[in-house]
């Protein structure tokens, strides 16, 4: 079982994180406009009433006119934080917070953290109780047992929205999945495995409670405490521990384990011995889940069981059992049917669904997104990737319809198809793009040149490359100074990380050799004049590597303005052959991702360079996992009103159709026309007409201008600009560009280096 690299920040680094722009991870913004007098008299007074009549007379409606079908509650009083214990309700707020952004960031479900300042079990319940109107459902959160169990159980009964411990029931889904698959790959059955679970916490219950719901018999699980085997007979045995007792002659984990099918811990780290393994029956199956280390390590497992399958918690290994595969999409299609509870049968549905889709065949588009790997279902892939694209158009499916067949459901799906489409409509393009880059560079790491070391950000950026594993970063710095900086951002100055810098005597007369061959006759530079530019500038020693093959890639930017930067790195490096060099920046607002160019090089494109343009930003976008679709964008549209500026636009789409490319386009128009679906009817004899996802700009001033105004004043995310058509890997970060933008273009430049074939130097 092959272990990855863990990925390790310094608690500074996190606190700013946590700080950075605004304290906290969460805000609320307005879904309606708020600008005219109007806006705000319909929002609040005097406007606001006729809902408030009507929700008064059939409190449903809250679902039509409020917020509350898409706003689930996240709710601890913080007696059982992570690993960390009880240290108050207030202490919880950042891991709250936390569960809030993923709730939004994987389902697309609005959340809100609350944390309770009480440890008095009836107190809670009220409180939640009395609040609940406001929400369509509550995420129970880090509570201890054995309140959790108390809580949630009189909220479900009194309550009519979804109430959902996670640390329990998300657990226990995600596990009986795994089960479910571990089973069948070692050839047995769900009605006979015998099961040790060792652990009696909320998650273990729960985890034995649904392994029972899926089929296992009762008889057949035996639990452990921190005393030992939970037996019928035991003295002072609480009425939930009781609930799992069952008649055994067992006392010790070793007496358990004793010819044991499966393995299940949720408790402590080397709980689980390699001689107890070795008792187990054939194809052992074994969920080492305690965090951060767990009872037993697959490769200790490994030593005396070849025949065995294992998961455990951590990201490290296959196999995660990780709630984050189950508890959004839970609560999207428990939302979308308006559910008055999550029940047995849904949470039996959602296992069912997990543990199907780790069975089938993973497509193209999703292994892209994956990083171009293929798992294929068997011991070492049992549940899919937590960041698989494809849940959230598969759970909440499930969930849904075991929602309406189970009668808990207040609103039904007419067609499940079309709720299908629409889910996967509500994933962040975006971020499944860069994780199946960063996915990929993981398997081929690249040295990555970040020529602006001394510069904060950018170290960061670096910090970041090397800790998630994407592969080795080079800081251009002088060391003083980056060591410095090390102190400053929570790292230690002997942190490990590469630097260099024109002291290194033997590079820099290479690169000053290489220059000057280049650059004599091009521009009548004297081997001193190159001397000075590789001792002096970081752009030109860092190209200079990268030309010469001592880095694979290489960012910079982010101090200067991108003009002189793309500059000093033409002086080293060449266009690609036949190829066009342009700038293009993904622009992701509200699910739709579109890509704009040029964004940086080309003041006024010629017809002949617009078209040059489309042909390589349709090949790029395809890199991207994306079906090009070419929008030539102007004042107007067809022609009208038709111009001087509009001809040479219509110039390069006639240019396109002669070329016979692979790729639809259109053109000229607006750019609402190529990307609002409201105009297709106006237009239909064009494929384009709101369907576009590359706008080619008819200027660089209008293709800066647009996406700028989009990322300030729209709330685009704005990756880029790529820099196209350049003979190496080499990314230009925009001046001021945060830490995650210069960490964006770093995996986009070694991506590029992987699946481009550049021309190797001599």
């Amino acid at each position: 079982m092959k272990k990855v690299k863990i990925e390790h920040y310094s608690d500074k680094e996190a606190l700013d994180f946590h700080t950075n722009e605004k304290s906290g991870k969460i805000e609320i913004n307005s879904s309606k406009p708020m600008t005219t007098k109007r806006d705000l008299a319909l929002a609040y007074s005097p406007g606001v009433a006729a809902p408030v009549k009507a929700i008064a007379e059939n409190p449903d409606l809250a679902y039509e006119y409020t917020t509350k079908g898409n706003l689930v509650a996240v709710i601890s009083n913080g007696s059982a934080i992570l690993g960390l214990g009880n240290l108050g309700a207030v202490a919880s707020k950042p891991v709250m917070e936390g569960k809030a952004v993923l709730f939004k960031r994987f389902a697309d479900i609005d959340s809100i953290d609350l944390e309770i300042d009480s440890n008095d079990t009836n107190e809670i319940i009220n409180s939640i109780k009395n609040f609940s109107k406001s929400f369509g459902g509550i995420n129970l959160e880090d509570i201890a047992a054995p309140d959790c169990f108390v809580i949630e159980e009189k909220l479900k009964e009194n309550l009519d929205i979804p109430v959902f411990h996670d640390d329990q029931h998300g657990t226990a889904i995600i596990t009986t999945a795994a089960l479910i698959n571990a089973v069948d790959i070692a050839k047995k059955d769900l009605k006979k495995v015998k099961i040790v679970i060792n652990g009696a916490g909320a998650a273990a219950m729960a985890c034995a409670n649904l392994f029972k719901s899926s089929g296992v018999p009762q008889k057949n699980i035996t639990m452990l405490d921190r005393k030992g085997v939970i037996y019928r007979g035991r003295d002072n045995l609480n009425q939930w521990k009781s609930a799992h007792a069952v008649e055994t002659k067992n006392r010790t984990l070793s007496d358990a384990i004793d010819s044991a099918d499966v393995f299940l811990g949720l408790s402590a780290a080397g709980a689980l011995k390699k001689e107890m393994v070795r008792k187990m029956a054939k194809n052992p199956i074994i969920f080492a889940c305690a965090n951060p280390d767990p009872e037993i390590t697959p490769e200790q497992v490994e030593e005396v069981r070849k025949d065995a399958i294992i998961a455990t918690g951590r990201s490290d290994y296959p196999n995660q059992v990780n709630n984050l595969i189950g508890f959004p999409y839970i609560f999207r299609g428990a939302l979308d049917v308006r559910a008055k509870t999550i029940n047995e049968e849904m949470k039996t549905a959602a296992a069912d669904a997990i543990a199907k889709l780790a069975r089938e065949i993973v497509p193209e588009e999703v292994a892209a997104a994956m990083g171009g790997e293929t798992p294929s279902y068997g011991k070492e892939y049992i549940i899919p990737s937590t960041f698989d694209p494809r849940l959230i158009s598969v759970i909440p499916v499930a969930v849904a319809r075991a929602a309406m067949s189970s009668g808990v459901a207040r609103k039904n799906i007419e067609n499940f198809d079309i709720y299908s489409e629409q889910l996967k409509q509500r994933l962040d393009p975006s971020v499944t793009i860069m994780q199946g880059i960063n996915s990929k560079i993981k398997k081929n790491k690249k040295r990555v040149v970040f020529a602006d070391g001394e510069d904060e950000n950018t170290l960061k950026a670096a910090i970041a490359f090397k800790n998630s594993n994407l592969g080795t970063p080079i800081i251009v710095a002088k060391e003083k100074v980056v060591k410095e900086r090390l102190k400053e951002i929570g790292y230690g100055e002997n942190f490990d990380i590469e630097i260099v810098n024109s002291t290194k005597k033997d590079k820099r007369e290479k690169y000053v050799n290489f220059l000057f061959k280049k650059l004599q006759r091009e521009e009548g530079l004297l081997e001193r004049d190159c001397d000075r530019m590789v001792r002096n500038d970081r752009v030109i020693w860092g190209s200079c590597m990268v030309a010469c093959g001592d880095a694979d890639a290489m960012v910079t930017g982010n101090t200067r303005r991108y003009a002189q930067s793309l500059q000093k790195i033409k002086k080293v490096v060449e266009p690609r052959p036949g190829e066009i060099m342009f700038g293009l920046n993904m622009v992701v607002n509200k699910g739709k991702t579109v890509f704009i160019g040029d964004t940086s090089v080309h003041e006024y494109p010629t017809s002949e360079q617009l078209a040059e343009i489309a042909i390589s930003a349709a090949r790029v976008v395809r890199l991207f996992g994306f079906d090009p679709k070419v929008a030539f964008l102007s004042h107007s549209t067809f022609g009208q009103p038709l111009t001087s500026r509009t001809k040479h636009i219509r110039d390069a789409v006639e240019i396109l159709k002669n070329k016979e490319v692979d790729f639809k386009f259109d053109g000229d128009m607006q750019p609402d026309v190529a990307l609002n679906n409201e105009y297709a009817d106006l237009y239909p004899f064009s494929e384009i007409v709101g369907k576009a996802n590359i706008l080619i700009m008819p200027g660089q001033h209008s293709a800066t201008i647009s996406h700028k105004m989009m990322k300030s004043l729209g709330g685009a995310k704005v990756i880029g600009p790529l820099l196209i058509g350049l003979g190496q890997p080499i990314e230009i970060a925009p001046l001021r560009s945060s830490t995650s933008d210069i960490l964006n273009l770093a995996s986009v430049a070694a991506y590029s280096a992987g699946v481009i074939n550049y021309k190797k130097p001599n």
